[in-house]
């Protein structure tokens, strides 16, 4: 039986807008178990991004429990959380969020040197990870000088840096055109295949989803019946 790398348990957020409570997640669960390849889908304000947040650990439920490899973080301190989100999880957005002046090479080294453990080679290891994602000719070039296809792959690349539990990913394909959005699919559903990665993939896109094993859609906080 494969084992769970999350679970949500009766996750609620709510948001106090003044005076008025915003219901963003209405006791929402779900478990992903370890090596799937998953798809998040729901319209603007159907909760999904407030989802997204709490599952990469950029922010805490109002009440249920989250279980993330074996941890309960739901009431950890923001440090606490912090150091499980660099460990634990690895983010590809839509926008790429590279540094701008600084090579493919240097933005896959970032996590490894926020890493708690310190990688003892983080150069080579981040060498590496852009030659699985097909960059090796590409690892002194800065994001400007690159095409979006290509800047995604070193978000890949970097999202898998610290080895993470699991791999969340927020409309990958949305900044790009449709050839290197399927080319970005079939890449992480090959690091899925190959290396194990748990992939939970948010987006709008039915194209999208139809890549992912399983479809979670969210419509006003909680899972469509």
């Amino acid at each position: 039986m494969q084992k769970k790398v999350l679970e949500a348990k009766n996750i609620t957020k709510i948001y106090q807008m003044g005076e008025v409570q915003v219901h963003a997640l209405r006791g929402l669960s779900l478990d992903v178990k370890k090596g799937e390849v998953v798809s998040i889908m729901g319209p603007s304000g159907s909760g999904k991004s407030t989802l997204m947040n709490i599952l990469g650990c950029l922010d805490r439920p109002t009440s249920g429990e989250y279980i993330l490899n074996g941890k309960r973080v739901a009431k950890l301190s923001d440090d606490q959380l912090a150091d499980i989100r660099n460990r634990q999880v690895g983010f590809v957005f839509q926008s790429y969020n590279l540094l701008p002046r600084s090579t493919a090479t240097a933005n896959v080294m970032l996590p490894l040197r926020y890493s708690r453990n310190g990688h003892q080679q983080p150069r080579k290891k981040a060498e590496m990870l852009l030659e699985i994602v097909g960059l090796g000719d590409r690892m002194h070039h800065k994001p400007s000088e690159l095409s979006g296809g290509e800047q995604q792959r070193v978000a890949i690349a970097r999202a898998l840096a610290n080895d993470p539990a699991i791999v969340l990913a927020d409309e990958p394909t949305g900044n790009i055109d449709s050839k290197s959005g399927d080319e970005i699919m079939n890449l992480l559903l090959k690091l899925n295949k190959e290396k194990g990665v748990t992939l939970i993939i948010v987006t709008h896109d039915p194209e999208v989803a139809k890549y992912t094993q399983r479809t979670i859609e969210i419509i006003d906080g909680k899972e469509r019946a």
